[in-house]
């Protein structure tokens, strides 16, 4: 597995984030240029339709997708957690905070949990706050 760190550790899958979004908006695109030309008619409609549903069905699939795992980190967190301090996670962290403290390898978790609440670090703050990174390469 490649090595992750704050510059590195994003993930982009060529097929569904570029290719797939490009042929969507392709479609967008064409259907706005054929309803524009042809004028409106149940076809150029229909195609208006199916452009957009695509879209959004592209969107929400990601949002869905990251949602259930944004309540899968926050489990393992609190586990984690407990594991390392013998306490929960503290509750004045952010869901986007504790997201983002999942990459904070273990000596540093609860300090680093600390100064994200003390200083209210955002993610990105955080992420460049790690020295020693914690992978994750399950992200979706």
């Amino acid at each position: 597995m490649r090595e992750q760190y704050f510059k590195k550790h994003s993930q982009y899958v060529p097929g569904f984030h570029f290719i797939t979004l490009g042929i969507i908006l392709a479609t967008l695109i064409i259907a706005i240029a054929l309803m524009v030309s042809s004028g409106v008619s149940s076809i150029t409609v229909f195609e208006l339709l199916v452009a957009v549903s695509l879209g959004l069905l592209f969107f929400y699939t990601r949002q869905f997708a990251t949602g259930n795992e944004d309540r899968v980190i926050r489990a393992e967190e609190n586990f984690r957690s407990y594991h390392l301090t013998g306490k929960m996670v503290d509750s004045r962290l952010t869901r986007t905070q504790l997201i983002a403290l999942r990459f904070a390898d273990d000596g540093k978790y609860a300090a680093l949990s600390e100064k994200a609440i003390t200083q209210n670090l955002s993610p990105n703050d955080i992420k460049q706050a790690i020295q020693q990174w914690r992978a994750d390469h399950h992200r979706v």
